[in-house]
């Protein structure tokens, strides 16, 4: 249950549950999948999906109960000198879900404006009474990061072999280094993670294909998404995730659903501002 409320919290949720276990069985040839992304973006410099201001709602429902709001928001920072790009996620339970089960969670990233690559990870959560508060210093010059569970009062260092992004950085990365000509359909996009004292894990994340949604602002036409999950107490089986983004330039999420050992769980779009680029509808 607690990892599965860490979906319910943060719009582009397949990123926190997709790979709990460390099962490089699931993934093949990640480094040379991101590497060959890292050379098509510096080869030929993509206009960026997103900008400081952006801020996305997403509402969570479990039937007919509306279990939880998430937000995520974009905004500019510095890191030692350097221009970032300062991501603030956060999530609670609302209404009589919080009463069963109260979740308040806060993630936040601070990566680099050109590359997108992570240099600060912060994750505090407070899930029915489940803490966490971990920080993560990226060293990309020594190819190493550390992680401090405050909560615990531990230190934990990791040598960063290759590229990796933390759980909200990879987001945004996928945003900026995937266009829908880089697909294959039944293909995979494959990255490595780092956000947690589990170390760095290999995600997969298996394109659909097109899929037209109605929303509460009019139909969009989405590309469909199935991450590799672990089947077990909270999902039915492997590929019990799917996630639809819009198919424009914005890239954002616009439903996730999850089918779960107990019934399923939807979150959808419910508002958003600062969209760099226009929201496509469909106009009937």
């Amino acid at each position: 249950m607690k990892k599965f409320m860490l979906l319910i919290f943060l719009s582009f949720g397949f990123l926190i549950t997709a790979q709990e276990s460390n099962d490089n069985g699931l993934v093949m040839n990640a480094k040379q999948d991101y590497l060959n992304i890292s050379h098509r973006k510096t080869s030929k410099k993509k206009e960026s999906a997103f900008k400081p201001g952006e801020w996305l709602k997403f509402r969570m429902h479990y039937g007919w109960l509306n279990a939880s709001i998430a937000t995520l928001q974009v905004k500019s920072a510095e890191i030692e000198g350097i221009p970032a790009y300062h991501v603030v996620g956060k999530g609670k339970t609302t209404g009589l879900a919080s009463v069963f089960f109260k979740v308040d969670d806060t993630y936040e990233s601070y990566f680099d404006k050109e590359d997108g690559r992570p240099y600060r990870f912060i994750r505090k959560i407070d899930e029915g009474g489940y803490t966490k508060d971990i920080e993560i210093n990226f060293d990309h010059k020594k190819s190493k990061a550390e992680l401090n569970d405050k909560k615990n009062k531990k230190k934990m260092s990791f040598t960063l072999q290759d590229s990796v992004q933390d759980l909200l950085s990879a987001f945004y990365y996928l945003r900026n280094n995937f266009e829908l000509e880089d697909l294959v359909q039944g293909e995979s996009i494959q990255l490595n993670m780092l956000y947690d004292d589990d170390g760095i894990f290999p995600f997969k994340l298996k394109y659909l294909g097109k899929e037209v949604l109605r929303t509460k602002f009019g139909k969009v036409e989405c590309l469909k998404f199935r991450p590799y999950v672990q089947s077990g107490r909270v999902f039915k089986e492997q590929e019990s995730l799917s996630l639809w983004v819009s198919n424009d330039k914005n890239k954002i999420p616009v439903r996730i659903k999850a089918d779960l050992a107990v019934g399923s769980i939807k979150a959808d779009l419910d508002g958003y501002n600062g969209l760099k680029h226009q929201f496509k509808i469909i106009m009937d």
